[in-house]
């Protein structure tokens, strides 16, 4: 599973955070280690008070267990987890709490120790963490059999579609999918060789060259939102000055968003705002049973949870009537049959836990499957906008290009698309037939070997 960790103070902040349910569907603390207090705040002000009592502002350590996409991962993996970090990092003595958050169908967990060791009143030196974590997370994966992240065993072979949180940000203020705005900047850069091949790949895609206020090079796109050319084409800024030797003439930001919103037809706009609209209408009901759902799932945990609860109650009502009294159980001690009563109970105690555990697991394990099949459905619905949006994107482009007299006409563009495609069909059946022909004469040359032979 994915390990991210880091040093930090504001207790207090933290413990809101981790006990919000405005981002998750289901928030559970499940265990608590070191504080007097039960109450996650009130444990949380507890570190802060005691931090006060050193130099150190970042007393903290957190970090979030996020497994696979689709994988299930029990109570028990989560904690086998975090005791194995714990031991990497030399913090088991140290104070901890973890929580599980469920949001979109995946369940992941957070854990949060005191830097602070209580004896010495000195922070814990967190040097290298970041190895030691990577060096867990590939064990885990391992261990578990999951398919692990072509990054964690090479980095050269890191994704280089992966994007910042500001990349993912100025993303969703557009409404468009990063990873597809990032994929079509990174093939224009990588497919051109100049200024104008840079320019006329990017027009293709919707994107126009301009001269930015701080960052060099920038690419406008049709809605008039702007992208480091650097940033998102995952290189230099010195191989973009390179590149684009001459971007001093390129026109400013405000000059392209003007020249381009003059060739916006009325007509893309509205395929656009049709598109965003059938999105808007399928949200509310996807979100209308997202929150049904929410609220079901949480309905059926608090019914199993007070059933198990009434269960175990009765069980260790059950236990202690073993327990003889009087001069029974004077008796009993002497003959040694209560120490034999109390070994039974306690292993009975210990299997209704196991059970307890399980049966809380399998519910969550079967709930997580219901809402991975309505995430998977949400997913669906926005890869089909966004790519529905960047086709309108290239049509926009194209439209500006036959308007600037770069292509007579659409009309006559989507016919030599349609040409092309006709050719590269023709293509690939003539070379088919070729390799069926020949096919046929190795055929024909063995059943001539063979009739020689006899």
């Amino acid at each position: 599973m994915i390990l991210k960790a880091k040093e930090r103070g504001n207790a207090r902040q933290l413990a809101s955070y981790l006990l919000s349910m405005r981002d998750n569907e289901h928030v559970e603390l499940h265990d608590m280690r070191g504080f007097v207090s039960d109450d996650l705040n009130e444990a949380f002000e507890e570190l802060d008070a005691i931090a006060g009592q050193t130099k150190c502002k970042k007393h903290l350590f957190s970090m979030s267990l996020n497994p696979p996409e689709g994988a299930q991962v029990s109570r028990e993996d989560f904690e086998r987890a975090v005791a194995r970090i714990e031991r990497k990092l030399e913090l088991d003595d140290h104070a901890r709490a973890l929580v599980f958050h469920e949001k979109d169908g995946r369940r992941h967990a957070h854990a949060v120790w005191s830097r602070i060791n209580t004896d010495e009143m000195r922070a814990k030196n967190m040097s290298f963490y970041k190895q030691k974590l990577m060096d867990v997370s590939r064990d885990l994966y391992l261990e578990h059999g999951w398919d692990m992240p072509k990054g964690m065993i090479d980095r050269s072979m890191r994704n280089p579609l992966n994007y910042s949180r500001s990349e993912w940000q100025q993303a969703q203020l557009s409404k468009q999918d990063p990873k597809l705005i990032k994929a079509a900047i990174q093939e224009c850069w990588k497919n051109s060789d100049g200024t104008d091949a840079l320019k006329a790949a990017l027009e293709e895609k919707g994107f126009f060259l301009a001269q930015g206020d701080r960052r060099g090079v920038v690419a406008v796109d049709v809605r008039g939102e702007t992208f480091s050319l650097s940033r998102w084409s995952g290189v230099k800024a010195k191989d973009v000055r390179e590149r684009i030797p001459d971007a001093d003439f390129l026109p400013s930001v405000q000059d392209t968003k003007t020249h381009i919103a003059s060739r916006m037809t009325d007509k893309l706009k509205t395929y656009i705002r049709e598109v965003d609209d059938g999105y808007k209408r399928a949200s509310p009901a996807i979100e209308h049973k997202r929150q049904q759902m929410k609220a079901r799932h949480g309905e059926e945990r608090k019914a199993e949870y007070a059933r198990i609860a009434e269960r175990e109650k009765r069980e260790q009502l059950a236990r202690a009537a073993r327990l003889p009294k009087g001069f029974s159980g004077v008796w009993s001690r002497i003959t040694g049959k209560l120490s034999k009563i109390k070994d039974q109970n306690e292993m009975e105690a210990l299997r209704s836990w196991q059970r307890d555990r399980a049966e809380k697991d399998k519910l969550v394990a079967r709930q997580l499957d219901e809402r991975q099949r309505l995430q998977d459905a949400v997913r669906k619905m926005r890869e089909t906008r966004a790519q529905e949006i960047m086709q309108i994107r290239k049509e926009i482009a194209a439209y500006v290009a036959m308007k600037r007299g770069d292509i007579p006409s659409l009309a006559k563009r989507t016919q030599s698309e349609e040409q092309a495609k006709t050719k590269m069909r023709e293509r690939s059946r003539q070379g088919a037939d070729r390799q069926r022909q020949r096919q046929r004469e190795r055929t024909r040359g063995r059943g001539d070997d063979r009739g020689r032979e006899f």
